[in-house]
């Protein structure tokens, strides 16, 4: 997807829904939460790329506890703004887990196809532990049974870019959540 102008880019943001403020605000709360299971074990946070890239380096500082951070890649939408049904592994953590304690972190749970293929396949790597913490969710969309652990926000059938989600690759990069509009 190109822009021929700014103008054509700032059109996609149809309307923002959630602040920059509101997410750190509960980014703060969730590094609670997970300092709260581990107790100053150490973990292993794992980002979904590309999505939860930001995410995770906030979630990452806001933690106490001691931390390591791996990233995997899962596809699934393909340039559009629909599910393709289809989840593909494309990159997959280098490292052992089975003496890890894991937190997943998401940008956002629609389908549950992605996470649940993920999930999956790292609960048969035997972790100590695997909690799935995700930014955004969407329950009515739901196709696969999937509840996180935790959840900072949950949202309505929405169309969402910013803070680490995109459309075509863009709008990745703006500091809020908006809805995305064409």
């Amino acid at each position: 997807m190109e822009f021929a102008t700014s103008a054509e880019y700032e059109r996609g943001i149809k309307k923002v829904i959630i602040t920059a403020e509101e997410i750190q605000q509960k980014i703060a709360e969730a590094g609670k939460y997970i300092d709260s299971l581990y107790d100053g074990r150490p973990v292993l946070l794992v980002s979904i790329l590309k999505g939860s890239f930001i995410f995770i380096a906030d979630l990452a500082r806001a933690v106490s506890v001691p931390c390591e951070i791996g990233f995997m890649q899962a596809k699934s939408y393909y340039e559009s703004t629909q599910s393709s049904g289809v989840v593909k592994i494309t990159m997959d953590l280098d490292r052992d887990i089975s003496g890890c304690h894991v937190v997943i972190a998401e940008d956002i749970i629609d389908t549950g196809r992605t996470l649940s293929d993920v999930v999956k396949l790292l609960r048969e790597r035997a972790p100590l532990s695997l909690h799935v913490v995700t930014l955004l969710d969407k329950p009515e969309r739901r196709i696969v049974p999937f509840n996180p652990d935790y959840t900072l926000f949950t949202i309505p059938d929405l169309f969402v870019i910013g803070y680490g989600l995109d459309y075509g690759e863009y709008y990745r990069n703006l500091p809020y959540i908006a809805e995305y509009g064409e």
